[in-house]
């Protein structure tokens, strides 16, 4: 898995929390991105993972895996373009301060992920989301999108990944480091 942001055993991610063996486990880095338009409003897809309908649905940050040969930057870019059609320069991607390990199921295999979540900055309004793009189990998980207003997402009661995003949007946002401590998604 090229270069991992933590430093332990892929079985095992930090002290007494293993990762549960009840699928194959599949290991990535990813780049999640905190898009936010010209009215700082974030994008959120809402999501649903047809084999798992107990878990309902959720609203998920915008990103996906770091191809052989690309920097956060470029699948920040990549990515973006792909799942909503929106398409930023280099500029825009903001640095990756928000460092994170998730696990959760996801179409028959447990994902074990490494994760930097950095900050896109537009400068229009929320534009609307072209996903023609989207690889064909994108199309089927994502059924919607919505910009919400960073107050709203704070001070929601409905389900987000990552987990924390309510509770650790506003210091992200405001420039802090945020080291999150491994989430047990699902």
């Amino acid at each position: 898995m090229g270069g991992s942001y933590w430093d332990v055993d892929p079985g095992e991610v930090g002290p007494l929390i293993e990762v549960p063996s009840d699928l194959p486990i599949i290991e990535r880095s990813v780049v999640r991105l905190v898009v936010l338009d010209a009215h700082d409003e974030l994008l959120l897809f809402h999501t649903r993972d047809p084999y798992y309908p107990e878990l309902g649905t959720w609203w998920e940050l915008p990103g996906g895996g770091i191809d052989p040969g690309e920097t956060y930057v470029d699948t920040a870019i990549r990515e973006l373009r792909e799942e909503t059609g929106i398409v930023v320069a280099s500029p825009q991607i903001g640095p990756p301060r928000w460092r994170r390990r998730a696990s959760f199921r996801h179409r028959g295999a447990r994902r074990l992920q490494d994760e930097v979540i950095v900050a896109v900055r537009l400068a229009v309004p929320g534009p609307a989301v072209d996903g023609s793009e989207r690889l064909d189990y994108e199309k089927e998980d994502y059924f919607a999108f919505r910009w919400w207003p960073v107050a709203e997402v704070v001070g929601s009661r409905e389900r987000f990944y990552p987990g924390r995003l309510p509770t650790l949007l506003r210091a992200f946002l405001a420039g802090e480091e945020i080291d999150e401590p491994f989430e047990l998604w699902s």
